[in-house]
C-alpha cells in the first residue's frame, strides 16, 4: 500500500497504512459487522413502517435511532472496506471534508433522539392523560426534523471555520476524517476552532444530559408510586432507555479520550477508538430494544414466520 497519495488535493489516512498487515482479516469484520447493522437495522425499519400499530411515537424515535446509527457506519465503513481490498490509503479533499461533516451531525444527533425519547417517556409516565395530545406523530416528527436542522447548521459551521484554515499536513491519524482531526492539521492559530468546538459539543451535551436525567428521575419518582403492574412495564421501558443511553455514552467517553490524546495517539489506537465509538452503537440499538421492546420484538418474531412460511411454499 502506497503511503502517499498522487494529488495535494487528498489526504492519507494512516490508520488504513497501520493495518495493512491484516488487511484481510479487518475486511471481514468490517463487512460481517456492517452487515449484520444492516440487516437488524433494516429490519426493525421495516417492521415499524409496515405495522400500523407502530406508527407510535416511541416506535417513530426508536426507528429514528436505528436509523441515525446506520448513517453513522455507513459514513466510512463501505470507503472502509473498499480502501481495504483495493489498498487504497486516500480520500480526497471534498471527500474528507464531507465525511468530517457527516461523522459530526452523527452523536450529536444521537443525543438528541435519546432527550426526545426521555421526554416522550416522561409524558407518558408523568401526564399520561395529556399524552395522547401532547406527543402526537405530528410532533415527534416535528421535534426530530428541527433537531436534525439545528445540528446540521451547528455542524456545518465548524467545517466551514476548518475550511478556511490552510492545512499544511496530509496526514490523517484515524480511518476516517472528523472536525478535530482536520483542525490538528492546520499551520496557523486554530483557537476559534477549539473555542467554538468545544463550547458548542459541550453545551449541547450538558443541556441534553440534564433534560434526559430530570425526565428519568421524575419517572422514577413517580413510579415508586404507581400499582406494581403500571410500576414493572416503565421501569423495563426506562431500563432499556439507560441501557442504550449507557452504549451512547461510552462512545461519548471515547471521543473524549481520543480527542484528549490528540496528536500523541497512535493509529492503531485511533483505530480502536473510532470503530468502538461509530461501529458498537449502532451493532446494539437495534439488538437491544429488538430483544427489550416486548411489542415490537413480537412483531419482528411475527415477521420472520410470515417470511419462512413463504420460504416453505415455494419448495
Amino acid at each position: 500500500m502506497e503511503n502517499a497519495c498522487n494529488t495535494s488535493n487528498s489526504f492519507v489516512l494512516l490508520g488504513i497504512v497501520e493495518i495493512e498487515g491484516s488487511r484481510f482479516l479487518h475486511c471481514v469484520l468490517c463487512f460481517l459487522t456492517y452487515s449484520f447493522t444492516l440487516f437488524f437495522s433494516l429490519t426493525i425499519l421495516f417492521v415499524i413502517w409496515a405495522e400500523q400499530s407502530l406508527h407510535e411515537p416511541m416506535y417513530i424515535l426508536i426507528g429514528s435511532l436505528v436509523l441515525n446509527g446506520i448513517f453513522g457506519s455507513s459514513v466510512f465503513m463501505p470507503k472502509m472496506m473498499v480502501d481495504l481490498l483495493k489498498w487504497s490509503n486516500c480520500v480526497s479533499r471534498v471527500g474528507c471534508f464531507t465525511q468530517a461533516f457527516c461523522i459530526g451531525v452523527f452523536p450529536i444527533s444521537e443525543i438528541s433522539i435519546f432527550t426526545i425519547m426521555a421526554y416522550d417517556t416522561y409524558i407518558a409516565v408523568c401526564h399520561p392523560l395529556r399524552y395522547p395530545t401532547l406527543m402526537t406523530k405530528e410532533t415527534v416528527l416535528y421535534l426530530l426534523a428541527s433537531c436534525y436542522i439545528i445540528n446540521f447548521v451547528l455542524v456545518l459551521i465548524a467545517i466551514l471555520l476548518v475550511a478556511r484554515l490552510p492545512l499544511c499536513g496530509t496526514q490523517v491519524r484515524g480511518i476516517f476524517c472528523d472536525n478535530m482531526v482536520l483542525v490538528y492539521l492546520s499551520c496557523v492559530d486554530n483557537s476559534i476552532n477549539y473555542i467554538y468546538g468545544t463550547v458548542m459539543f459541550s453545551a449541547y451535551l450538558i443541556v441534553c444530559m440534564l433534560l434526559i436525567s430530570y425526565s428519568y428521575l421524575q419517572i422514577s419518582l413517580v413510579c415508586l408510586r404507581l400499582t406494581s403492574e403500571t410500576c414493572k412495564r416503565s421501569v423495563h421501558t426506562l431500563v432499556t432507555h439507560i441501557l442504550n443511553f449507557s452504549v451512547f455514552l461510552i462512545g461519548v467517553l471515547f471521543v473524549f479520550i481520543r480527542y484528549r490524546v490528540g496528536r500523541k495517539n497512535s493509529a492503531v489506537l485511533s483505530v480502536f477508538l473510532c470503530l468502538t465509538t461509530f461501529v458498537l452503537p449502532p451493532f446494539l440499538y437495534p439488538l437491544i430494544y429488538g430483544v427489550r421492546t416486548k411489542k415490537l420484538n413480537t412483531k419482528v418474531l411475527c415477521c420472520f414466520k410470515k417470511m419462512n412460511k413463504g420460504v416453505f411454499r415455494k419448495f
